[in-house]
């Protein structure tokens, strides 16, 4: 009897690898007619598939979601991805920006208006009164589509360094990133991202002129301005000392400089109209600043983090070995290979994070810009087992981060833990 068995059991496992490849042969048959579809429309179904999961997580929170600042329990979709900031974005659409600053008894000025750029509000707001749909609907749609506007222009970029299989994954891996999820709620982060891309596209092609106004409306819907000024003169400076083998003509220099002159003017417009309107030079940088409660001392807020979080001797090295380690990862093989104009992008605006910004939860979401390292990661391998790992890890991932962040609950101390 024991022979038998032992024959039957063989000729199953045998069976295995047939059937394990026939399984593939079909997976590999119904996904056959995706892969014949135009480039656009195989990016559209990956950013609509990523987006439909983030719509499932952020639904499956919501249930659990109790009363909030925002209203009661349990919200429905449009009304839970309508929370925290989307609410000064609303305020913006319905009212505009206040023309005082508002400031208490100690002149410190309180939270406001100023602190949101205007560019997406008012992109609702002019889509608004050309179809009647209001806030609820319209901001979440548009920020949808600019998501997808973004994630096209991604495609078109990776692809500029790329292969088409690779360039796919590199979307892939930027549509599912654990904040990912930010691009379909009323934020201007998809509307940003889709600048910031579009901005880079062009720098890479060197259309400079056809930058520049691309760059400006970057400029007014988030504060990206600075570290890409300061990448554009990057580029003109290894342009020029590159200039015998890579060649630098004339006219490029010209409409180059052209280029930097405005990234510099623009990076610094907010502000400005923020000052021409209120009449008080400091009412961006002041409004910024009430969210922290301290002025503004450049990289001071990482070192002071570091220390509350680490103590003073570890604390104070923290930030240095951070610096350290972004410096080996950008000098990476898988780095290096999607070129030095987006290397030096995400070291500028790395650079730009640790001057200005104040670490929090929130630092989470300010990583977006880093899109091309989605590339990146997937030139480390082109093993599927690796690039499916990633996918369901950073999935997972989107959950921790819409469960940890964006759903409201105070803590022991008060105050709240912003997405």
């Amino acid at each position: 009897m024991t022979e038998p068995q032992t024959t039957q059991g063989a000729a199953a496992v045998a069976a295995h690898p047939t059937l394990n490849h026939r399984l593939y042969a079909v997976l590999r048959s119904g996904l056959a007619p995706l892969r014949r579809l135009p480039w656009w429309a195989q990016v559209t179904l990956i950013y609509f598939a990523a987006r439909l999961v983030s719509f499932f997580i952020f639904q499956g929170v919501a249930l659990h979601q109790g009363t909030s600042p925002w209203g009661g329990p349990h919200p429905d979709y449009l009304h839970f991805v309508g929370i925290w900031d989307s609410e000064w974005y609303q305020r913006i659409f319905t009212s505009g920006y206040p023309v005082d600053i508002p400031r208490g008894a100690d002149g410190v000025a309180g939270q406001n208006a100023w602190a949101f750029y205007a560019l997406f509000p008012l992109l609702v707001k002019a889509l608004s009164a050309l179809t009647g749909v209001g806030w609820l609907v319209l901001a979440p749609a548009v920020a949808l589509l600019c998501g997808l506007g973004a994630t096209l222009v991604i495609y078109k970029l990776f692809r500029h360094f790329a292969s088409t299989t690779t360039a796919m994954w590199g979307v892939v891996f930027f549509a599912t990133f654990p904040i990912s999820p930010i691009l379909q709620v009323p934020y201007a982060e998809s509307l940003n991202t889709a600048l910031i891309a579009a901005s880079l596209y062009q720098l890479v092609l060197r259309r400079y002129l056809w930058a520049i106004p691309v760059v400006v409306l970057m400029c007014l819907s988030r504060p990206a301005g600075v570290p890409f000024a300061a990448l554009v003169a990057a580029h003109i400076a290894l342009r020029v000392w590159n200039r015998r083998r890579d060649g630098f003509p004339r006219r490029e220099m010209i409409a180059s400089g052209a280029l930097l002159l405005a990234s510099g003017a623009a990076a610094f417009a907010w502000p400005l109209i923020a000052w021409a309107v209120t009449g008080e030079m400091k009412a961006y940088t002041d409004t910024e600043m009430a969210w922290r409660g301290t002025d503004l001392t450049l990289f001071k807020p990482w070192f002071d983090a570091g220390v509350s979080l680490l103590g003073p001797v570890a604390g104070t090295l923290a930030p240095v070995l951070l610096v350290g380690l972004a410096a080996l990862y950008l000098n990476s093989d898988s780095v290096r290979r999607i070129g030095v104009d987006l290397r030096l992008w995400c070291a500028a605006y790395l650079g730009y994070l640790l001057a200005v910004l104040h670490p929090q939860t929130s630092t989470f979401r300010m990583l977006l810009p880093l899109f091309p390292l989605a590339l990146a990661a997937a030139f480390l391998s082109r093993s599927k087992a690796y690039r499916g790992t990633v996918v369901v890890l950073f999935v997972i991932l989107q959950i921790v981060w819409v469960t940890w962040l964006w759903a409201w609950a105070p803590l022991p101390g008060g105050g709240d833990y912003p997405p």
